[in-house]
């Protein structure tokens, strides 16, 4: 059994929540549980309402999806709700460049898959620390892993808002699916870049693994990321492995 906690926050410099986030300890279709963050973006009324259907499209999709394999089934969900996210933004000139991240995660015993696009971020907080589990889609990211910058330059880096990969923006959607192993007592974070960009990896890791309930967790992690600026908006997902 797990036990999460779901929860955004404005921030203290945007006017509008573009971040979406979705919980779900009980079986959803064929997946045993499912958690979602989404990172809108677009203006107007644009990036609210992308973070928003696309997390309802996958949802839907899950429920409906006969496939037994939890790959197959969060690969057509996210596919499914990517064209129907393009669709819409190619039909309604106000939603023309719409589009959001998404990072989706499900458990199964020891198995978890997660399936991550732009830069939205799964980190795992294990006894041995922090780790993300999850690879950015964007600018910065890349020439790291190139070995152009160093994870240091790009965190103060002016582009590092900029990504290479969302759903809604193709007709097709590049996902990455990343499959690992869950061990009991681990405690799973999904969230925005409005909190990863704020909170550094340490104290990610030293306030999650304080010991405290998730709902007081996840209320520290918005804390501190207003603290530090609250420059965009957060959102936060916690899944404790029970």
């Amino acid at each position: 059994m797990h036990t999460s906690v779901a929860m955004t926050d404005i921030g203290r410099r945007r006017k509008m929540n573009q971040d979406y986030v979705y919980a779900s300890d009980e079986p959803v279709g064929n997946l045993p549980n499912l958690y979602i963050v989404a990172d809108g973006m677009g203006g107007h009324r644009a990036g609210d309402l992308a973070s928003f259907y696309a997390v309802e499209k996958v949802v839907e999709a899950v429920k409906r999806c006969a496939d037994e394999r939890p790959a197959l089934i969060l690969q057509k969900a996210v596919r499914y709700a990517n064209y129907q996210l393009f669709q819409m933004a190619m039909e309604q000139e106000a939603y023309h460049g719409m589009g959001t991240t998404l990072v989706a995660l499900s458990v199964c015993g020891h198995e978890a898959l997660a399936v991550n696009i732009g830069d939205s971020r799964l980190y795992e907080i294990s006894a041995e620390g922090i780790r993300q589990i999850s690879q950015d889609h964007s600018l910065v990211a890349e020439l790291v892993r190139k070995g152009e910058l160093s994870p240091e330059e790009a965190r103060i880096h002016p582009d590092k808002n900029i990504i290479t990969r969302a759903l809604g923006i193709q007709e097709e959607a590049e996902i990455d699916l990343f499959p690992f192993h869950a061990e009991q007592g681990n405690r799973y974070l999904l969230c925005s870049d409005g909190l990863s960009n704020m909170v550094e990896d340490t104290e990610l890791c030293r306030l999650i693994r304080g010991g405290k309930e998730l709902y007081e967790v996840g209320g520290q992690l918005i804390l501190e990321a207003n603290r530090n600026g609250g420059t965009d908006n957060i959102a936060v997902v916690l899944v404790e492995i029970e």
